[in-house]
C-alpha cells in the first residue's frame, strides 16, 4: 500500500499521475471528496469493483453504486435521458455534496447496474478528485468510507485511515482532514424529484 500526501488545493500532477495509472492497472485507492473519504477503482475494472464489494461487505449483484464524474455532460453518458428539469437542478448545484440517482445508460458497466437499473452521480467539489476524473477521462466508482466505530459512522482522519485500511487497498491519499456528514442523495428517477437522505448538500 502506497501513502501518497496531496495538496487539496494544488494536486502535485506527478502524484495524480501515479494514482491515475494504478487505477487504470486495477487498484483500489481511498480518497478525499467533498464530503467524507470514499473507496475508488476504475468503473471498467470487475475485479477491483468486486473488491470494493468484499471490503465495504456487500453483495455485488445487490449493491447501489455511485460514480463520480468530472462534469455533467460526462454524468450524462452514463445515465438515461436527464429531463430538462433535472438537468437545470443538477447545473446549480454541482460541483457539490449531493449525489443524484439517475437510470442507468447503456455505457453503464452491467457490474454497476443495480437491480432497479439506476446508479448514483456525484460530481464533487473536491480538487484531488477533479484532477483524477480530468486526467482519467472516465467515471470512478465511489463507495464512502464507513468506521467501525460506534459512534462516529465515517472516519475522517487520513492516519486513522492507513492504520485500518493499510492491507486493504492500494494507495490511500490523505487529502487534509475529511468531514462526518454524507452527501444529499436526491432520486431523479421520481417525479419529482425526491431528497432520500439529508445530507450536507442543501438545495436552494
Amino acid at each position: 500500500m502506497q501513502f501518497l500526501d496531496i495538496h487539496p488545493d494544488n494536486p502535485q500532477g506527478r502524484k495524480i499521475s501515479q494514482v491515475v495509472d494504478a487505477l487504470n492497472e486495477g487498484a483500489v485507492i481511498i480518497y478525499p471528496t467533498d464530503t467524507v473519504y470514499a473507496l475508488g477503482c476504475a468503473i471498467d475494472q470487475n475485479e477491483a469493483v468486486d473488491r470494493i464489494s468484499r471490503i465495504r461487505k456487500l453483495d455485488p449483484k445487490r449493491a447501489r453504486y455511485s460514480i463520480i464524474c468530472k462534469d455533467i455532460a460526462q454524468a450524462s453518458s452514463y445515465t438515461a435521458q436527464m429531463d430538462n428539469e433535472v438537468f437545470r437542478m443538477m447545473k446549480a448545484h454541482v460541483p457539490g455534496p449531493f449525489t443524484f440517482i439517475h437510470k442507468a445508460g447503456s455505457m453503464l458497466p452491467k457490474t454497476l447496474k443495480s437491480k432497479r437499473k439506476s446508479v448514483g452521480i456525484r460530481i464533487p467539489d473536491n480538487n484531488i478528485a477533479m484532477a483524477i476524473l480530468e486526467l482519467m477521462g472516465k467515471p470512478i466508482l465511489s463507495a464512502s468510507l464507513y468506521s467501525e466505530d460506534e459512534i462516529l459512522e465515517y472516519i475522517a482522519d487520513p492516519a486513522e485511515i492507513r492504520d485500518t485500511y493499510a492491507n486493504e487497498v492500494d494507495y490511500i491519499i490523505d487529502g487534509g482532514p475529511g468531514k462526518l456528514t454524507p452527501s444529499t442523495v436526491i432520486d431523479c428517477t421520481k417525479n419529482p424529484p425526491e431528497i432520500i437522505r439529508q445530507g450536507l448538500g442543501e438545495l436552494r
